[in-house]
C-alpha cells in the first residue's frame, strides 16, 4: 500500500514512528486529547510500516511543512509560486488546496478520514433526518458506502431527506456535530487490540514527560484498562532497574520481601544481580544468595510474576514521589 491509500489518522501514526521516539514523545504535547486518542489507536494497532510507506510519509510531511511556510509568509499565490519551482506545478497545488479548506473548518471534518462501517455502526440508530445531515457534509464516495448499507426502506427515506435538505441553523449544526463527535471518539477505545503496537507506544511514553504520559494513561484506563494496565506494565521492566541510582534502589528494597527478591533474580543478569546485592547489607546479601542457592528449579511463570512484582513496587514508588525512575529527555536530577 502507497502512502496515498493511508488516512490521514495513519499517516500521522506513520510519521511518529518514523520519526523515532524522542521526537514522536515531543509532537504529542501539542496534540488535543481527540488526536491523542485516535492517534494512540493507530500506533497501537500499527503491526509493520512498509519501507515504501515510510518513506512517502516522510516526504509527504516534507512537503507539507515546506507549503505551509511559504504559505504563511506570503499567502496562496506566494505558496504556489515558491512551491511549483520546488515539487512541481500539480502537487504543490494539491496541497496549497488541502491548506486552504484545512483552514476552512467544515462540519463534521472528524468523521471523513474514518471507515464508512465504523461510520455506520454508531450513527445506523439515527433518525433519518439525522443521517441525511450527516452524509451531506461527508465525502460523496463515503457517504455512498454508508448509504448502501442501510436497509433498502431506509436508504430512499435517507436519500429523500438529502434531497430535501434545506438552511440549517448554525446552532443545530453545532449540536448535531458536538453530540456525533462524543459518540464516536467514545467508541474509539472499544476497538483497541493488544498487537505489537504496544510496544511502539511504550518506547514513545518512556520518551514523553509526564504530563503527556499522565494524559494519555488516564484517557486508556477510560477506554480500555486491561489496555492501560499491558502498557503500563511495559513502561519500567526488571532490566530497567539497572538505570536506577543506588538511592533509589536502596529504597525500593526496603519495600521487599526477600524471598519474591531471590525468585526475581533467579534469571537475571549477574550486573543486575550484583547491582542489587551491592545496595544490600551483607547479611541480607547473603540471605537472598543462600535462598538462590537452595530454592532449586522455578517456574518460569513464577520469576516474572515475582519481577513484575518488584516492578510494581518500584512505580509505585515512584508515583508517590519516594524514588525518582530516570527518563531519557527528563531534566537531570539534582542529587
Amino acid at each position: 500500500m502507497s502512502a496515498d491509500g493511508l488516512t490521514k489518522k495513519e499517516k500521522a501514526a506513520n510519521l511518529l514512528i518514523s520519526l523515532g521516539k524522542e521526537t514522536a514523545a515531543r509532537i504529542m504535547k501539542f496534540f488535543s486529547e481527540e488526536e491523542i486518542k485516535a492517534i494512540t489507536y493507530e500506533i497501537v494497532n500499527n503491526k509493520t510500516i512498509e519501507p515504501e510507506d515510510r518513506v512517502n510519509v516522510l516526504k509527504e510531511f516534507y512537503e507539507v511543512c515546506l507549503a505551509q511556510s511559504y504559505f504563511t509568509a506570503g499567502g496562496v499565490d506566494y505558496a504556489t509560486a515558491l512551491l511549483s519551482e520546488v515539487i512541481g506545478p500539480q502537487r504543490s497545488m494539491e496541497l496549497i488546496s488541502e491548506l486552504v479548506n484545512l483552514s476552512k473548518a467544515k462540519p463534521f471534518d472528524f468523521m471523513k478520514e474514518v471507515d464508512p462501517n465504523e461510520v455506520f455502526s454508531f450513527i445506523q440508530y439515527e433518525a433519518d433526518q439525522t443521517i441525511a445531515f450527516i452524509l451531506s457534509y461527508l465525502r460523496p464516495k463515503q457517504s455512498a458506502e454508508i448509504l448502501g448499507l442501510l436497509p433498502p426502506e431506509r436508504q430512499a427515506a435517507v436519500a429523500i431527506k438529502i434531497a430535501q435538505m434545506d438552511k440549517i441553523s448554525p446552532d443545530i449544526i453545532d449540536e448535531i456535530e458536538r453530540v456525533m463527535q462524543q459518540k464516536f471518539m467514545g467508541s474509539v477505545g472499544t476497538m483497541f487490540t493488544k498487537t505489537e503496537g504496544v510496544d511502539v507506544l511504550v518506547e514513545i511514553l518512556n520518551m514523553a514527560d509526564r504530563g503527556t504520559e499522565k494524559q494519555i494513561f488516564e484517557m486508556l484506563e477510560m477506554d480500555d484498562a486491561a489496555l492501560a494496565d499491558d502498557v503500563k506494565k511495559k513502561m519500567f521492566v526488571f532490566e530497567n532497574i539497572t538505570s536506577l541510582g543506588d538511592r533509589e534502589i536502596q529504597r525500593f528494597l526496603s519495600d521487599v520481601d526477600t524471598s519474591e527478591l531471590a525468585v526475581a533474580l533467579k534469571v537475571a543478569t549477574d550486573e543486575l544481580k550484583n547491582l542489587i546485592l551491592r545496595n544490600m547489607s551483607k547479611r541480607a546479601a547473603d540471605i537472598v544468595r543462600q535462598e538462590m542457592d537452595l530454592m532449586g528449579p522455578v517456574r518460569l511463570s513464577e520469576v516474572e510474576k515475582a519481577q513484575q512484582s518488584l516492578v510494581n513496587t518500584i512505580r509505585q514508588l515512584d508515583e508517590q514521589g519516594e524514588i525518582i525512575i530516570r527518563k531519557t529527555g527528563e531534566d537531570q536530577i539534582v542529587e
